[in-house]
């Protein structure tokens, strides 16, 4: 263990991104935390952490491959992890930064173990693409001393692809909301990238069928993404312009407004793990409606909370039957019981000391 007290450990991902950021704030009051970021670095993170411990490479990487810009970066990361001397990399993405993470520890002989954290579609979707990238997810996991997943079904995936110990718990929240706007009854929201793995073209159908059945629904769509121009002209098509209204990215706080307000929340991917939208939006007293993924029944326990989406036609008639304001409170709960960020974090690190050389 590194001298000075405490584990040295260095996040390895994207510091664009504001889950890295979650993780960062979590850690850095308990470990000597650096970190790698294949792009830049959100402005938190410079105020979390000083220039010495952060690593910009400055690059757009691809997660579903082509990470050329990214791998031509080895050598300096190689140096600076050398240089660093962690305990353990933690790498966030595994077919990414998780390969990245691999080849620094093998190039440079690294003394520090790895610890990988899948974050979805890195297993489910990239993995399953061909031999070279299933060959290489199996490395990075079978080179992961622990690894983290946020669903029992994606753990199953990654034991298949070779992982040894895999600690399961949801990417959580770091403090439950408070409850303060009034629900509006038929009002949706969604806020799932506007790209092909998330079908927000489902949404828009599901919502149309809404619309028809109830005058006075009307949905937000929040995030951003290639087909946001498709969708709208989709909307105007559909004659549903003034009832569905794109909002683009949002900050933390504009985004917990519309959770307030919103009933019902619409998550329909192709595939996905246990969404922290999801989980937000329960704990702000949304119904989900989501696709039906084993993740989506394990966080919903099968419609117990919220609604498996199949049929379009019959789901006005299953939103109307439901007890929203009773659903509200026992989504909230089930949030508070299960959906916590902070008791997972502290597990986590618990294991990385057990494994840990003296």
């Amino acid at each position: 263990m590194s001298l000075g007290g405490g584990l040295k450990l260095v996040l390895i991902g994207d510091g664009e991104s504001p889950h890295l950021l979650k993780w960062a704030r979590a850690l850095q009051p308990r470990v000597q935390l650096h970190a790698i970021s294949s792009r830049g670095f959100l402005p938190e993170f410079l105020q979390l952490l000083p220039d010495a411990r952060r690593l910009a490479l400055n690059t757009e990487p691809d997660h579903a491959g082509g990470n050329v810009a990214l791998i031509k970066q080895l050598p300096r990361i190689g140096a600076w992890l050398a240089d660093t001397d962690a305990d353990w990399l933690h790498a966030h993405y595994l077919t990414s930064h998780g390969s990245l993470a691999w080849a620094a520890k093998l190039g440079w002989r690294l003394r520090a173990q790895i610890a990988g954290s899948a974050w979805g579609s890195d297993i489910l979707v990239t993995a399953q693409r061909g031999g070279a990238w299933r060959w290489m997810t199996k490395k990075v996991l079978r080179n992961c001393t622990l690894a983290t997943s946020d669903s029992l079904y994606m753990t199953e995936r990654m034991r298949e692809l070779g992982a040894g110990e895999v600690m399961t718990f949801p990417f959580g929240l770091e403090a439950m909301p408070k409850q303060s706007a009034k629900k509006q009854p038929w009002l949706c929201f969604a806020n799932r990238g506007l790209e092909p793995i998330y079908r927000p073209q489902r949404v828009i159908e599901a919502f149309a069928h809404i619309a028809a059945a109830q005058s006075e629904a009307r949905l937000v769509v929040a995030n951003d993404g290639s087909l946001r121009t498709v969708l709208e002209a989709d909307v105007v098509a559909r004659g549903l312009a003034d009832r569905v209204s794109f909002v683009g990215r949002l900050d933390a706080a504009t985004q917990a407004s519309h959770y307030a307000r919103s009933t019902w929340f619409l998550s329909l991917p192709e595939s996905d793990s246990v969404s922290v939208s999801v989980l937000e939006a329960m704990a702000h007293g949304c119904v989900p409606l989501l696709s039906d993924l084993p993740a989506n029944r394990e966080v919903i326990g099968d419609s117990a909370r919220g609604l498996i989406v199949g049929s379009l036609a019959d789901l006005p008639a299953r939103m109307a039957a439901l007890d929203n304001a009773r659903l509200a409170t026992i989504n909230r709960d089930w949030v508070a019981a299960n959906g916590l960020f902070e008791p997972h974090v502290q597990r986590f690190l618990t294991r990385l000391k057990e494994l840990t050389p003296a």
